[in-house]
């Protein structure tokens, strides 16, 4: 992807980070209706709002590109480009009034995120990546912890309700070998990772609008990120996820998952 098409296509990430900011400001705190899915999580209107102008966004911008949302699924059948769009990181934590979710953004190329973008709007702090680029916070460049020893880690998980018994066991072992465990944060706790106040993020039962914006993120910020048998993210990945500070304490953390 040349130059040219990086600028133009982060612009647009910009644009709908830009607008779901300001949707997202104007109902935080004020009871946005919330409805529980199919599968028993929650949506708020404010949810679908921003996800219905991502997609009229990047099909009028972006037409030979496919969108795929969380609330609203896949448009198109491209191998080549795809945007994975979740409006609301974190829906639990915005309808309880928490600061611990954001706004997702990531554009896939050939089934691999080349960009990604995690967007805060009531603290007004953005995380931008790009493949083979510096991560950027709020524009600037950030860096992750070097801290290389698994007893000296900060780990932190969303929720215990996310894992399954066996997946369950294999967090608690991995726990007791770090510093300490926090829970809660969803995709903000990649975004702290970035910039150095954690060292590891285990989860799993994640979908593909939950973890492709953070690759490009993470990496550029000098960590690492993997599923569970440490093989690289993409469309397909099943949802168990590992983001460490560096390459060195993921192969460290890796062993209790496989």
């Amino acid at each position: 992807m040349n130059a040219h098409s990086y600028r133009a296509y982060l612009t647009t990430a910009h644009r709908i980070a830009d607008i779901a900011r300001t949707l997202i400001k104007k109902d935080f705190r004020r009871n946005s209706v919330l409805q529980m899915k199919p599968d028993g999580s929650p949506v708020t209107t404010t949810d679908l709002e921003v996800e219905k102008i991502a997609r009229a966004t990047i099909l009028k911008n972006h037409p030979d590109h496919d969108f795929f949302g969380e609330e609203t699924g896949q448009t198109g059948h491209s191998q080549e480009w795809l945007w994975v769009i979740d409006p609301i990181d974190g829906t639990r934590s915005y309808a309880t009034g928490k600061h611990a979710f954001g706004t997702l953004i990531a554009l896939l190329h050939h089934g691999s995120p080349v960009i990604g973008m995690i967007d805060q709007a009531i603290l007004d702090e953005r995380w931008v990546g790009i493949s083979g680029q510096a991560a950027l916070y709020n524009g600037k460049p950030c860096s992750t912890s070097k801290n290389q020893d698994l007893s000296k880690a900060r780990l932190c998980t969303t929720s215990p309700d996310m894992f399954d018994k066996t997946q369950k066991d294999k967090l608690d072992t991995l726990s007791d070998q770090c510093g300490f465990r926090v829970f809660g944060g969803d995709c903000y706790n990649y975004g702290l990772l970035a910039l150095g106040l954690n060292e590891l993020v285990c989860e799993a039962s994640l979908k593909p609008y939950d973890f492709l914006a953070l690759v490009p993120i993470i990496e550029g910020a000098g960590g690492a990120i993997s599923d569970w048998q440490g093989e690289t993210l993409n469309i397909n990945s099943c949802g168990e996820v590992l983001a460490a500070a560096n390459p060195q304490l993921l192969e460290r953390a890796l062993p209790t998952l496989t």
